[in-house]
């Protein structure tokens, strides 16, 4: 069993996230945003649903995010992501000035840390990681599928 408030915890909700993602044909990507340990935004990616090139799990929950905080900035919460953002989820990371990331797996193609420049807040904390396996393997699984 998995306790509450965790990073464990809440990386397995964006995974339930990056699920229903799989389910509908998109890039298995999963996102939640945290405030005071609670979920304030949950999102999946969308772009084949929306045509929308930026509807990304991330770009998703933190626009969710901010319009439940009725604010621009998320400098107290903390967004899970199944997959590491790319460099314009992390740019929009940057303008709310997000307070914490935490992402499960590395994208070594398109991540934003294969960027020489920092991106992210000077401010944003940042861990690296959780259930790694599980979401390097909803990618796998997805990426496989449409080989096949």
């Amino acid at each position: 069993m998995i306790e509450l408030y965790t990073d464990d915890y809440f990386m397995q909700e964006a995974l339930k996230e990056a699920q229903k993602a799989l389910e509908i044909g998109e890039v298995p990507v999963g996102a939640v945003v945290v405030c005071n340990n609670r979920i304030i935004a949950r999102a999946h990616n969308q772009t084949e649903k929306l045509t929308d090139a930026t509807a990304h799990a991330e770009m998703l929950a933190v626009t969710a995010a901010a319009n439940f905080l009725g604010s621009k900035y998320l400098t107290e919460c903390t967004l899970y992501v199944t997959l590491e953002p790319c460099t314009m989820c992390a740019g929009a990371l940057h303008w709310v000035q997000l307070g914490r990331l935490v992402f499960g797996a590395s994208d070594v193609q398109r991540g934003y840390s294969l960027l020489k420049s920092p991106v992210l807040h000077q401010k944003t904390a940042v861990a690296i990681g959780v259930k790694a396996e599980e979401s390097k393997t909803l990618v796998n699984t997805f990426f496989k599928s449409i080989r096949d």
